[in-house]
């Protein structure tokens, strides 16, 4: 069993506090904490992280005991250190005393090859050593549909930016690979991380990844299993009519899930999941969670 927290709400801090206390762990004390985000761009949410939704992680993990944060996160197609300006992820930075890597000018050493069992990249991949060498990894995602191929973008897809894009051809053996959505799992098989919250105030319902049809969700989903947390996020785009992709057919089938659970990343049925809440309008969510399942 894994748990998995479900907030309703449309207040991110809360969203962020309620998510640590549900799940009551604390994975960070006494840890060099490497913080991943989703600024897949610096558009705004739920296109990339809020900065209210990072700014209380950090409040959060700096109150638990983190020895040090770096926020280590690569952009595209935007140029990252333009989207790091424009999220004022520097400003951030100066107020929380948090190292920044932009992995988009990662040196080759600070890059290690990963090639998981069955795996359907041609050759593996290149992968970011500030994960693979963390003591502990935290991250947050949005709730979103990915119109090129992905067909959502929630927390496995969040790791695509640990795989180096510029003056390399993973992104385009991955954006024209039939097997993207199992690629997309696979990068997950590479790493371990200790918490993922996801900040759904705001979906893209089609589209995404950068822009989309906008829906209010009003939710915040939190766990350590991503497999459990994307198969709720598919199921809460599906309660607000997403696209054919997305919708049809058992959630445990969809590609990036099917995959995962094949890789062993996280469970493999939703029996798995115990939902903890905070209130009667999350149970009711959660109910309404359930029902997609079945």
């Amino acid at each position: 069993m894994t748990k998995v927290a479900v907030i309703s709400t449309s207040d991110r801090i809360y969203g962020v506090d309620k998510s640590f206390e549900l799940l009551g762990i604390n994975p960070v004390r006494g840890k060099k904490v490497v913080l991943k985000p989703n600024f897949n761009t610096a558009d705004p949410p739920p296109a990339s992280t809020h900065m209210d939704t990072l700014r209380q992680i950090l409040v959060r993990i700096q109150e638990m005991g983190a020895v040090s944060v770096t926020v280590a996160e690569r952009c595209g197609p935007a140029d990252t250190e333009e989207a790091f300006k424009r999220k004022g992820l520097y400003e951030l930075a100066e107020e929380f005393k948090f190292g920044i890597v932009n992995l988009s000018t990662a040196p080759e050493e600070e890059w290690v090859m990963k090639n998981p069992e069955g795996s359907h990249w041609e050759n593996g991949f290149l992968f970011a050593k500030v994960y693979d060498d963390a003591e502990c990894v935290i991250e947050t995602c949005c709730l979103k549909t990915h119109q090129y191929g992905g067909h959502f973008t929630l927390s496995m897809k969040n790791a695509t930016a640990l795989v180096p894009r510029n003056g390399y051809r993973y992104m385009r053996e991955l954006h024209s690979s039939p097997h993207q959505r199992k690629m997309i799992a696979e990068i997950n098989a590479a790493y371990k991380w200790d918490l993922v919250i996801m900040d759904g105030v705001l979906a893209f319902v089609d589209g995404g990844p950068m822009s989309g049809t906008l829906r209010e969700a009003n939710v915040f989903v939190a766990g350590t299993d991503k497999v459990a947390i994307d198969a709720v996020g598919v199921a809460l785009l599906r309660m607000l009519g997403t696209t054919p992709e997305v919708s049809n057919g058992p959630i445990f089938e969809q590609e990036q899930i099917a995959r995962a659970v094949e890789l062993g990343i996280g469970i493999s049925s939703s029996d798995e999941i115990e939902f903890v809440t905070d209130s009667s309008e999350s149970d009711e969510l959660v109910e309404r969670i359930r029902a997609q399942f079945s």
